[in-house]
């Protein structure tokens, strides 16, 4: 079949990307004899027309061609091929409920994503042929293949069985128990003999313990309602026998394969690029990067346990504690996972990952630190590990010549300079005046306010130094200003005050914004500045406006010189910036009232709209939370009848606001009594807030103090009085 590519359309197929006629080249590709040409074939071929995992009618229109490739014995790397055919097989079968009609590449309806998986299903005897070819690549390649496209549970199940008894390797053996489990998620035909099958093989004493461990972990995955109080018990100790012995001195190796050690000197990146961006491309490198065979299986051994706070903790113990520097160090990203995630009382975790800064395994300590920095106070367990890994060293490491232990170097300093611990004083110092990846020592120093008098002068010395005339400067000069504004040394005025000038000269209103919030942040001593900010209210740019209005307001207080140029600052109802300033001017902003009961009820009745008519617009949760805060704090109890059910509709709305709505209900005393139910149910549910996304440690443990704030003051109150209509 592969003669008869020329036979068809592909150009009239109108690929996406433009490179339809491309497919029939790269499938000839695939089966020439030179392994280089077969290579990029396909590399161009997941690249293009399986671009990012999605199928276009190209792709489905050389499936027939990719089937007699892996059917023909002569055709080269015939596993590379049949994967290939999974991978565009899983992507089908994932898509076809969700995307079941979407809008085709010719811009009519089209249903390729269920037409796909009909047709992989159609060639489910394939893969049962795959999975008995004498090529062990073909065979590993198709083991996936029965869970997805045979419809059959009864044949299925025997065929997995079948190649567990003949597959002698570990990662197939493990990889017929996943399969095993995801046919019984897929078929309900098949749950009840698969769950058996694995509780069998889970127990069996004369079974490997690594499939052992992988029949537990998916049993658990395909029916968490199974999982009782011996489950990780169970798994501890089959982990312990699947765990390999280390070499000696394997503590101090990288446990990354092929990655060097922190001792070896490493190629330096282009000097061109900016050091943040090789960072980030650099962490995108790490990202997914697997240490221990046995971490896909405690990934999803994790996700099955879910909530089970306890369970999970006792794993990651074993993990963290484990004889293998792998295991160990993938345990960090799943214990930083759960502290994140979950509440609750982390200590122990937190000291764990603190042990992992050992003082010669660079690559593993970087690691720890970097999720120590994402724990927020909760790291503070590990403050005194961080400190010592931080002072063994000296504080030129932090420029060290090795990228992996200048990088563990670094991610330690910040770390507990955000706990704001002056020991890292010294290495962020050395970052300051080497010019080495300041960007990121410019990331923490705000979190040293005792030590201004040495950071401030030399961030007002680099504030100085800003070309504004470039577009992207190397640190950007609101970066600077952020981290004055948070040391609060007014020694630095006379550096922000420049600076916002010569934003003005270059026209650089994305520079003058946040410099004019940090000038705002010095209050009356910023007062000298005001001849300079104040004509910035009659601005064009209604944010440069906007920023303006709140830095004349926060150095003079003067509601005369501020309220009146607030009616135009609000003509556009989601100016946050604007609302919240009315908000901080309170009573005297009284004349504002009537425009802020505009904008709510004029979101109230759109979002009413969108909910009456189905419409796919979300309601707009932020306007409510901004326009209820302010009604608030500028008339009080006489507006609490709006306020605190607009807050409560926005909470409901968008759970990201609940912080932000909180904030508000414990400024209103007993008037907020009606959130009461809302505030219990949000303490009560053990994942940390947020919404999908989630909002940060910081958030959460804020959140909860103010919501423990609230039930402390109201629980025990009688009810208030009812408010008066507005």
């Amino acid at each position: 079949m592969i003669n008869d590519l020329d036979r068809t359309d592909w150009a009239s197929l109108g690929h996406a990307y433009g490179t339809a006629e491309d497919v029939p080249g790269w499938l000839r590709a695939m089966v020439s004899p030179d392994p280089e040409k077969r290579q990029e074939a396909f590399s161009r071929f997941y690249s293009a027309a399986l671009h990012q995992g999605s199928v276009y009618s190209s792709t489905v229109a050389s499936l027939p061609f990719l089937f007699a490739m892996a059917d023909d014995l002569a055709t080269p790397d015939r596993g590379e091929v049949v994967a290939l055919l999974l991978s565009i097989g899983r992507e089908a079968v994932d898509a076809e409920e969700v995307y079941a009609v979407i809008c085709g590449e010719d811009g009519e309806e089209s249903t390729m994503y269920p037409d796909t998986a009909r047709l992989m299903r159609e060639h489910a005897d394939a893969f049962v042929g795959y999975a008995g070819d004498p090529d062990p690549q073909v065979r590993r390649a198709s083991i996936e293949g029965l869970g997805l496209f045979l419809d059959d549970a009864e044949q299925a199940v025997a065929l997995l069985q079948d190649r567990l008894v003949n597959e002698s390797g570990t990662a197939e053996r493990v990889l017929v128990v996943r399969t095993m489990a995801d046919l019984a998620i897929r078929l309900p035909a098949a749950a009840a003999p698969a769950r058996a099958w694995l509780d069998a093989l889970a127990g069996s004493a004369t079974t490997d313990p690594d499939t052992r461990l992988a029949a537990l972990v998916h049993r658990a995955r395909c029916a968490p309602d199974s999982i009782d109080d011996q489950t990780t018990p169970k798994a501890i100790e089959l982990l312990r026998q699947v765990t390999p012995t280390p070499r000696p001195e394997a503590e101090r190796r990288d446990p990354a394969p092929s990655r060097p050690c922190a001792c070896e000197a490493e190629p330096e990146s282009d000097p061109n690029i900016p050091g943040h961006i090789v960072a980030a491309f650099d962490d995108l490198e790490r990202h997914g990067r697997v240490h221990a065979a046995t971490t896909p299986l405690l990934v999803a051994l994790h996700t099955a346990l879910d909530t089970r706070a306890g369970d999970r903790t006792a794993l990651l113990t074993e993990q963290l504690r484990s004889k293998d520097p792998g295991t160990r160090y993938d345990a960090i990203a799943m214990a930083r996972s759960l502290i994140t995630s979950l509440r609750g009382d982390h200590t122990p975790l937190v000291r764990l990952i603190g042990d992992c800064l050992l003082p010669d395994d660079a690559y593993t300590a970087a690691a720890a630190a970097e999720a120590l920095g994402s724990l927020a106070t909760l790291a503070e367990p590990a403050r005194e590990a961080l400190a010592a890994y931080v002072t063994t060293h000296r504080p030129d490491a932090w420029a060290s010549p090795h990228r992996t232990a200048r990088r563990a170097s670094q991610l330690a300093v910040v770390t507990l300079a955000s706990l704001t611990d002056a020991r890292a004083l010294p290495s962020l110092l050395v970052a300051l005046d080497t010019d080495t990846d300041a960007w990121r020592a410019l990331n923490a120093v705000g979190q040293l306010p005792q030590c201004a008098a040495e950071l401030a002068p030399r961030l007002a010395r680099r504030l100085a130094d800003v070309d504004h005339s470039r577009e992207w400067p190397d640190v950007s000069a609101a970066t600077l200003a952020s981290a004055l504004a948070k040391l609060g040394d007014p020694a630095a005025l006379p550096a922000l005050t420049e600076t916002l000038q010569a934003a003005l000269k270059h026209q650089k209103g994305s520079t003058a914004e946040p410099v004019l919030k940090a000038l705002a942040s010095f209050g009356p001593r910023a007062a000298s500045a005001l001849d300079m900010i104040r004509p910035l209210t009659e601005a064009d740019k209604a944010s440069l406006r906007t920023a303006a209005a709140g830095a004349v307001w926060e150095i003079e207080r003067r509601p005369g010189s501020v309220v009146p140029l607030l009616e135009r600052l609000l003509e556009d109802r989601r100016n946050f910036d604007a609302i919240d300033l009315a908000r901080r001017i309170g009573p005297p902003a009284a004349a504002m009232l009537p425009r802020l009961r505009q904008i709510l009820n004029d979101q109230v009745e759109q979002n009413t709209r969108n909910e009456q008519n189905g419409s796919a617009v979300l309601n707009d949760s932020w306007t409510l939370v901004h326009v209820a805060s302010a009604l608030w704090d500028i008339g009080g109890t006489s507006q609490a009848g709006i306020a605190v059910p607009a807050l409560l509709d926005a909470w409901k709305d968008n759970d990201s606001t609940a912080r932000h709505v909180v904030t508000t209900l414990d400024r209103m005393g007993p008037a907020a009594r009606p959130a009461l139910p809302r505030i219990k149910a949000a303490m009560a549910q053990p994942q940390r807030g947020g919404g999908t996304w989630g909002w940060g440690v910081t958030s959460d443990l804020e959140f909860q103090h103010t919501c423990r704030a609230i039930l402390t003051r109201l629980t025990h109150l009688p009810d208030p009085e009812p408010a008066p209509a507005p």
